[in-house]
């Protein structure tokens, strides 16, 4: 097949990367402007990532048995289908009142996410000469690097509006009070009603589309295949691992970015946003970037070993400093892990032939991490009472990362 056949197909299956790099970076502004419409404790806010994450994990071997039968076209437009439906349901749940709702809808965009990912990934690695999968992959999560530039600062300025105070709150009535906070709830149905429609031309695009079905290595009569098969690769059983506790630590910096800023650099929250952004989602972006045109000279291995190595040593700094020098280590922390969500990845489905499917669906299924990681780290900090002593986790994290990189990565034919 010609490289014109794959242009088009792989434009689209690029701005998929952008649309749930998008929504997910919403998540770290809903989490601080939920809590306040809702009076909820900080466990109960917390519970807007296990929503979203916890459907990797339902949701990511259903979408490979999906595709596994209809193809890669099919999942695609299902995980839209489905991203659409969340985002539309965002508007009874702000008109109800109600944070279930609002969990429920999380819930139902993220099983989009996940099929959209279990598809986009593995599609985007393959639409193409083997030998340069895991830059066309890095090159297609690029987008989702400019996603989390865009994302918080965007988010922080429609959804977190200037509202009354805990203190105004507090004296006002009950009646008043829940009129005060059912309208900051509303702030955010413009937005979900926005992204709902743009998902849903997108799919209505897929649908008219010509994508090229990859062909994946036949079965033969008799021939094992299936999760338990797919986990003989002990390539991929490390990827799945790795990339449990890679999306774990991503999450942790990520998700506590406004309250690690707000103590370590004693700035305010929409200070922090802005830092979230134009720092640490702008360093995500060009980390992609850089990491991406390195790979043209550098093994994807030993690229993800070295990042993997620098941020242990970050972390330890994002422990120990204060002030915008620990600020800024974070930072560091998001350049350097651009690379490792897709070069894991990658790496992980490499010479899997027939359970491709299978071993995505595993990888994606992993993302379950950034449910589990993340309460660990408040634990820890809640223990120590000290944001700063919780980057512990994504240290041991990240060291798990750099061993995949190092030998984990290597191919055992079964």
């Amino acid at each position: 097949m010609s490289k014109n056949k794959f242009l088009l197909p792989f434009i689209m299956i690029t701005s998929l990367f952008f649309l749930w790099g998008f929504v997910h970076n919403l998540d770290p502004i809903l989490i601080p402007h939920l809590k306040k419409s809702f009076s909820l404790s900080t466990l109960q806010a917390s519970l807007v990532d296990s929503s979203v994450f916890i459907a990797y994990f339902v949701m990511a071997l259903p979408a490979g048995l999906l595709m596994k039968k209809y193809g890669y076209k099919t999942g695609i437009i299902i995980g839209l289908l489905l991203f659409a439906l969340g985002s539309f349901l965002f508007i009874p749940a702000a008109n109800t009142q109600q944070y279930f709702f609002f969990l429920i809808a999380l819930f139902i965009i993220a099983c989009g996410l996940t099929i959209l990912e279990t598809a986009a990934n593995p599609y985007a690695s393959l639409l193409g000469p083997p030998e340069t999968a895991t830059f066309r992959l890095n090159f297609a999560q690029t987008f989702n690097g400019l996603a989390a530039t865009l994302a918080p600062t965007i988010g922080a300025r429609i959804i977190l509006i200037e509202g009354n105070s805990e203190e105004a709150l507090a004296a006002m009535s009950a009646p008043a009070r829940q009129i005060a906070l059912a309208s900051e709830a509303s702030s955010v149905k413009t937005p979900y009603l926005v992204l709902g429609c743009i998902i849903l031309i997108i799919a209505v695009i897929f649908v008219f589309l010509k994508l090229p079905e990859i062909q994946e290595t036949a079965e033969q009569p008799g021939e094992k295949t299936g999760i338990v098969h797919a986990l003989k690769h002990k390539h991929l059983s490390w990827a799945v691992a790795a990339q449990f506790f890679y999306v774990g630590a991503q999450v942790c910096v990520f998700s506590f970015f406004i309250l690690y800023a707000t103590k370590a650099a004693g700035i305010s929250q929409q200070k922090a946003a802005d830092y979230a952004g134009y720092g640490a989602g702008l360093a995500f972006l060009i980390g992609r970037i850089v990491g991406t045109s390195l790979m043209k000279f550098i093994k994807a291995e030993l690229l993800l070993v070295i990042y993997a190595l620098i941020n242990v040593l970050l972390c330890i700094v994002a422990i120990t400093a204060t002030g915008y020098t620990a600020l800024f280590a974070v930072i560091g922390i998001a350049f350097f892990m651009s690379i490792m969500f897709p070069t894991i990845f990658s790496l992980g489905i490499k010479d899997l032939g027939k359970d491709t499917k299978f071993g995505s669906s595993l990888i994606i299924m992993s993302i379950v991490g950034g449910a589990v990681i993340p309460p660990v780290m408040a634990y820890v900090s809640d223990e120590w009472q000290d944001i700063q002593m919780g980057y512990i986790v994504p240290l041991i994290c990240f060291v798990v990362v750099f061993f995949f990189g190092l030998k984990g990565h290597k191919v055992v034919k079964i």
